[in-house]
């Protein structure tokens, strides 16, 4: 079982290799996520800087969480994304109701649930995550990956347990398996022959109304997941102005792939 206790501070940078992220009680963190599509010309540069993001989170341990999200919209102008996903373009559209902005765009990057900016504008970005880690999580919440079960048409699902303290009234948990590495061709549309390397891709991403301060989640494990490169997030956010109130990741156990 990889877990990843509610404090968390002695495992976060443990020698155990399956043991990742858990910001110690008070600390500041950061979830970033980012909307974007392989189908968009302007999402290769922000993509770099959501890598980015990731790797100088490991290298200075800060509590940084980096989730790319490829939306649907752009896979009807000339190269269908294949990460892409109908329920990434509806969780935009939440953000964009809840900012008030009524409309969509990629790349779109939104810090914490409340701050949303073009994803390739790393000023913005390190700015944004500069500030949110000034902040203390008030949500505690700790993953624990249980098992990999049997699926419909041979497929696995992931058991994730969780356990929380103090959510708000109206909250709801966030479950993501992000991979990164990925090596994608692109032969048509606005990235026509370019090679696209992703990083914090989400992969799999299911929400559930947090009534309950422990329980578990199950998430569909893609065919093609390699655990060596990938981790779960989770995080906790208010379901009315959506700010993001806790979060945690674990790495993903071998015998999930």
């Amino acid at each position: 079982m990889t877990d990843s206790s509610l404090t968390g501070s002695n495992r976060a940078h443990s020698s155990d290799p399956q043991a990742r992220h858990a910001a110690p009680a008070g600390a500041g963190f950061a979830v970033v996520e980012m909307f974007t599509s392989q189908g968009c010309s302007s999402c290769p540069p922000a993509e770099e800087v959501l890598s980015e993001i990731e790797r100088d989170a490991r290298e200075r341990r800060q509590w940084v969480f980096a989730l790319g999200f490829h939306v649907d919209y752009w896979d009807d102008l000339g190269w269908p994304d294949r990460f892409a996903d109908a329920a990434y373009t509806a969780r935009q559209q939440a953000y964009a109701r809840a900012f008030g902005s009524g409309h969509l765009y990629t790349p779109q990057m939104v810090v914490n649930g409340t701050v949303e900016f073009v994803g390739s504008d790393r000023r913005r970005a390190t700015s944004a995550i500069a500030s949110a880690l000034t902040t203390a999580a008030t949500t505690p919440l700790a993953l624990s990956v249980e098992d990999t079960v049997g699926g419909p048409g041979g497929g696995r699902r992931m058991v994730v347990g969780y356990q929380t303290e103090r959510p708000p009234a109206r909250a709801v948990l966030n479950v993501a398996i992000v991979e990164r590495g990925l090596v994608s061709e692109v032969a048509r549309g606005e990235n026509a022959g370019r090679t696209l390397r992703q990083d914090n891709v989400v992969r799999a991403f299911t929400s559930v109304g947090l009534d309950a301060e422990r329980g578990q989640v199950e998430l569909e494990v893609p065919s093609d997941l390699d655990p060596r490169q990938a981790s779960v997030v989770g995080y906790v956010q208010n379901d009315g102005h959506r700010a993001i109130v806790g979060a945690v990741a674990v790495d993903v156990p071998a015998a999930a792939g």
